[in-house]
Parts: structure tokens; sequence; C-alpha cells
């Protein structure tokens, strides 16, 4: 059966994707659910709830609700909230209920933004997509709905895309990208999510490059290159030294790397700095052609996974070690790197 789990845990859905994004950008998210997506949202989805709050809401629809597409009762709830919180912006996120029951989005942030004196978006989640369908949606919906026509480049400024828990494993993986990039000699660096605000998306087209650290922002790195002519870059400058020392031995093996696409590939060129190696990557997630090589596969099933481990005779796969429960008869070495989405678990500060 294509889905079935039978040893891992469920992946971030689209709607945790999107969360994500906004956590820290300072506006009202309304999770358009009766409860449980946003239990699961910031009690399993979201560790930056153990350094600092984000303005999450549930909308609490009732069965009868959800029924009759009482939208009118949404939009009294967010403005009420809107008069107590101090927010720039609300955004009211899908679940499979409204997609069930086929909920008009355009009308609802139509009624909202009136109402409520706020600008408005709307993301059309299932919760049947991963998360970064999610995140990819809401980075293009930001980046369209807020950023202002501007002709100024400020040299030395450049915006990142990607920088979320799901896919760095980090709460804080945005200090770490300033900290790397101001090395190289960036002078001011945004990051456009995690540890970033509303007023760097609206000021995107002033950056003189984007880096794209995972392929949910790819979309929005397109639209800014034709909207402002912004060039972008692919990149992944998170990796720890005592990880990367554990990838020095690694020439001339056959290797498989299962992670988010941007962060495989740069553990794939790390390898090669030290030889040659056969290295193929993998990923669950969204995958991109450019950074493709023969050999590289999409993962969608259990067994799929299973299927390819055997049959590559890898001698080191490299991934989150929850994967581990599937690949039990694998002899060859592991090597963990967390990937959040997958299992829930942050790098911690020895890289772990």
């Amino acid at each position: 059966m294509k889905g079935l789990l039978k040893y891992l845990s469920p992946f971030a859905p689209d709607q945790s994707g999107v969360c994500a994004v906004l956590y820290d950008l300072g506006g009202i998210i309304v999770i358009c659910d009766a409860g449980g997506c946003t239990g699961n949202i910031c009690g399993f989805d979201e560790p930056r709830w153990f350094v600092r709050k984000s303005a999450i809401f549930s909308a609490g629809l009732r069965d009868m609700d959800a029924i009759l597409g009482r939208d009118d009762r949404l939009v009294e709830k967010l403005k009420d909230t809107a008069q107590k919180v101090d927010a720039s912006f609300a955004a009211v996120v899908g679940t499979p209920v409204p997609a069930v029951i086929a909920t008009d989005y355009k009308a609802l942030k139509r009624m909202a933004q009136k109402r409520c004196g706020l600008p408005v978006i709307t993301v059309e989640c299932t919760g049947t997509q991963l998360y970064d369908e999610g995140a990819q949606d809401v980075y293009l919906q930001l980046f369209q709905n807020f950023s202002r026509d501007t002709t100024e480049v400020i040299p030395g400024k450049i915006g990142v895309l990607g920088v979320t828990p799901l896919d760095t494993s980090l709460i804080d993986g945005d200090v770490k990208i300033r900290e790397s990039l101001k090395r190289e000699g960036y002078e001011q660096v945004c990051c456009y999510g995690t540890g970033g605000s509303l007023d760097e998306i609206r000021e995107a087209g002033s950056a003189e490059k984007n880096l794209v650290i995972a392929p949910a922002g790819l979309k929005a790195a397109e639209y800014l290159k034709q909207r402002f002519g912004t060039p972008y870059e692919w990149g992944y400058p998170l990796l720890e030294e005592s990880f990367k020392e554990k990838l020095h031995g690694l020439a001339g093996k056959k290797v498989l790397v299962i992670h988010q696409q941007t962060a495989a590939h740069e553990i794939r060129e790390e390898i090669r700095r030290f030889g040659d190696a056969d290295v193929a990557a993998a990923s669950w997630f969204l995958q991109v052609e450019s950074l493709k090589e023969p050999g590289d596969f999409h993962l969608e099933t259990e067994d799929q996974l299973i299927q390819m481990v055997e049959q590559g005779d890898y001698d080191v796969i490299i991934g989150d070690r929850l994967l581990g429960r599937a690949l039990r008869k694998y002899q060859g070495e592991f090597i963990h790197i967390a990937h959040f989405a997958v299992s829930g678990e942050c790098i911690d500060g020895s890289g772990k």
C-alpha cells in the first residue's frame, strides 16, 4: 500500500511547513482546523516553542461550522484576535477539513481583510502533501504580497531562503548562517523565515544575491530573479565541523545520502573534496533537476527505500538515524545527521 509506514513516523505535512516559515514574522497564524492539526504543529513540528512564542491559533472549527462552511465565524474570531494582538498581517492556513468541504480561500481572504484591517494571506494546504510543499507556497505568497518595488541594490546584502528547523534541524539556524556568510564578507544577511522579519521581505528586492539552502525556496528565488533581477545560487553553510570530519575518509566508497536535496548535495561535495567517491543522493521531499546526478532518486515508500538499499550495495549510508528502523538488514556503516521533518530530532551543539 503506497504511503503505508510500518517502521518510520509520518513526516511533517504541508501546514507545518507553512507555519515554520511564518513563525518569526510577527503575524497572526490561524490554522483552519478543529484543534488537532494545531496540536501536531505546536507539539511535534515546531521546536522553537522551547525558546520563543508565536501567535498561532486554531480556528476551533466545530462539526456544523465545517459542514455549513460558516466562514463568517472564523472572520469574527480573527477580528477579535487582531484587536488583542499586535500583528502586521494575518495568515489562514488550510488543513484536510477545509480541503474536503472546498473552502473558498479567495472569498475568505477578502472578508478577513475587510473586517480586520490587516493584510491577509491564505495558504490552501490539504494535509496530504509534505512540509516543503507548504513552505514553497507560502514563501512565494509572502514575496508576491509584501515585497516593495525598488531599483536600489545594496552591495553586501544577501537573502537566504529555506531557513526553517524542518530543513536545517536547528532552532538557531539563522544565527549560524549569518555567522558563516559574514565570514565570507557579506555585511547584511537576511534569513527569510527563521529569525527574520516582515520588513526584510518587504525590502527583498535590494539584495544583491539570494542563497537557496532548501528546494522549498526555489520558486521564491525564481520569482525574485524575475521581478528584481536578483541572481541566486545553491548552498548549505550549516554542516558542523565535527560532522565533516566523519566524511573525510569516504573517498573511494559507495555512499548514499538521504536528506533534503540541498543538504545532501553539500554532503556529497564535501566527501569529494578528499577524492573521488560514488555518492548518490535520495530524498522524500522536493528535488530540482539542477542538483540531480545520475544515480539520485526520489523516495516515496518504505519498501522502495529498503529495496534500493538492498540492491545498491552501499558501503555507507548518511541520514537520520530513524531510517535505521526500516534498514535493519543493512550491514554497512551508517552516519547520522538529523532531519527534523523526518524524526523530530534537532542537531545539538556537537553536531549530533
